[in-house]
Formats: structure tokens, sequence, C-alpha cells
């Protein structure tokens, strides 16, 4: 389900802007994050009468404190990247434009070290057994669970539809 399993090579992304359609949730995701200091964070699926489902839910909530991180689900209301720096979302914020380079020098940072080290710290980092992280497993179980139940939900069409149109939804709580 993950985007990058925790076996593969080091990830890290490079965030140059305000990308909350999925830009979070790949962050979330990444073992490295640098930003631009225009970039915002966040997780506006319940703005839509859905959820962050591509892991955002449950890798928020051990990746910033629960309050702030609970504020941003429930709110579905971004932060910047100065913030995100301060929560430890992110490795570093950096001017405008220089956000590639500056992933590509940290990047260069791993990978002068013994690649076999890397991965075992990365594996034991994250806990994983058999390829899997057992703590996100569940995470994906619960979402996937929670997903089919919203996205058969009037909500989860009248979210979509409102946004399209540019107009407030009209929630009915089912």
């Amino acid at each position: 389900m993950s985007p990058w399993p925790p076996s593969s090579p080091t990830t890290a992304s490079a965030i140059s802007r305000q990308d909350l359609v999925g830009g979070t949730e790949l962050a979330l995701a990444s073992d490295l994050v640098l930003a631009d200091e225009r970039a915002k964070f966040g997780l506006p699926e319940v703005k839509r009468g859905l959820i962050a489902a591509a892991g955002g839910v449950f890798r928020i909530v051990n990746q910033l404190p629960r309050k702030v991180a609970m504020e941003m689900l429930l709110t579905g209301e971004p932060i910047t990247a100065s913030d995100a720096y301060e929560w430890g979302l992110i490795n570093q914020v950096v001017k405008q434009g220089a956000v590639l380079d500056a992933a590509l020098a940290l990047a260069a940072r791993v990978t002068v070290n013994a690649p076999r080290s890397v991965r075992a710290s990365k594996r034991i980092a994250y806990g994983v057994d058999d390829g899997v992280v057992a703590d996100e497993e569940r995470g994906w179980e619960r979402t996937m669970r929670e997903m089919r139940s919203l996205i058969r939900s009037e909500d989860a069409k009248e979210g979509p539809l409102a946004f399209a149109q540019k107009r407030e939804p009209v929630w009915k709580a089912r």
C-alpha cells in the first residue's frame, strides 16, 4: 500500500509548493523531506467528505504531536513549511527554487554510506519484520475499512460535488 516500502532505498521528497493533493501523504511516507519556504502541508480530505486514505491518517499522528496532527486531520487546514519544520515533519526549509538541489545534496550525504547499513538502519527504525511494518499494516486495514464505508455515503458524494461547484457542502452525516 505504501508508495515506498520500508525495505526500499532511502526516499527523499522535495516539496516546492502547496501540494494538498497527495503531496503531504508522500512526504509522510518519505524518509527525508525538504520543502520550499512557500510550501504548505495538509490533509484536506475531511472538507470533501473523505479521509486521507493514502496513509496520511495513521502516519501523521506518529510524526507530529497528537494535538497538532488531530487539528490538521479534523479541520483539514494546512500548516506552513516553517511550522512543519518546527514540529519535525520535515528536515529542512530552503529558499524558493532551491529545494531540488538541496534534496539532491542531502541524498548524496546518504549515498556515501554503506548501502546494507543504511537499509538495516531503516528497517530497524521502522520496525520492519518480513518486509512489513506491523503498525502500518493495522493502519492500512483500518483505513480501508473506514474508506469502504465512507465512499458509499451521501457526504462523500456531496463534498467533491460542492468543491467542483465552488460552494460550501451541505453535510447530512449519512
